[in-house]
């Protein structure tokens, strides 16, 4: 494949990721044609590097940074207002590696890369976007998952996180017991409850009345993906890696997946 085809391969992400960045779709494309220029003008920026995806990204930064290019702000883009006013409230480094993480799937090596930063640094800065981002938007938090170590660790993370644990349940009764008492802001469920239960069926049940994130924590992925889960949902199998699941919960907040019941027999869907 040439040079050529495999950098166009990546263009609709970075357009993607642009749109995101700058705030509108005439703003974005513009600093992607400008990439696209500067590929031609001085094809060794590119074609000396290890990783062409990495290399793309970390152009389109370097010629975003070095000419600003005035657009007007179209919010009914990419984004959805609130998630734009989320994430213009951001610092500009972290926001950069939120981007490239949230949308681009970025880990943390190619993250530090393409930002010319050490992976620690780069983990920094996602965590300090996480930081900012639960500052704007704290919310309530059930978490139904029938194991208290794990139920204690979920707190852990959610609490340092910013938000509120509103309660805790165990089985399918108690979680559509707790949520009379409010509507939580997220809900974090395990699948397999301790009566023997389903927490899918329980969110399920919940979301009928409700819409809000859903993030299920299992360690029956399998159950999630042949089960009927809401849509959209986040799953995230056990164990889990805590700041994978930071990520997932300021992802969910910040972009306000809200879920809602699958219908039966529904055509499915990529998650």
């Amino acid at each position: 494949m040439s040079a050529s085809k495999e950098i166009s391969a990546h263009i609709p992400y970075l357009r993607r990721f642009a749109r995101a960045l700058v705030g509108d779709r005439e703003g974005g494309d513009a600093y992607v044609l400008a990439t696209l220029e500067t590929v031609v003008a001085e094809p060794s920026r590119i074609t000396d590097s290890d990783d062409l995806r990495i290399a793309v990204y970390r152009l389109f930064l370097d010629v975003w940074a070095a000419s600003p290019i005035n657009a007007h702000i179209d919010r009914s883009g990419a984004l959805a207002e609130n998630g734009r006013r989320n994430l213009d409230a951001i610092s500009l480094k972290p926001r950069i590696a939120f981007l490239l993480q949230a949308l681009e799937g970025f880990d943390l090596d190619q993250i530090g890369q393409t930002l010319k930063v050490s992976e620690l640094e780069a983990g920094a800065l996602i965590e300090a976007a996480n930081g900012e981002i639960a500052d704007q938007i704290a919310t309530d938090v059930l978490i139904i998952e029938d194991e208290p170590l794990i139920a204690h660790d979920l707190r852990s993370i959610v609490e340092e996180l910013g938000h509120r644990v509103v309660g805790m349940p165990r089985t399918h009764g108690e979680a559509l017991a707790a949520i009379q008492q409010g509507n939580p802001g997220l809900i974090l469920a395990d699948i397999q409850l301790a009566d023997g239960s389903s927490g899918l069926d329980a969110v399920n049940e919940i979301l009928v009345s409700l819409s809000i994130p859903v993030i299920f924590v299992t360690a029956y992925p399998e159950r999630f993906l042949t089960g009927e889960p809401p849509e959209p949902a986040f799953l995230i199998a056990k164990p889990f890696n805590v700041e994978s699941l930071k990520a997932v919960i300021s992802q969910a907040l910040f972009f306000e997946r809200r879920a809602g019941r699958r219908e039966q027999n529904a055509p499915r869907v990529g998650m």
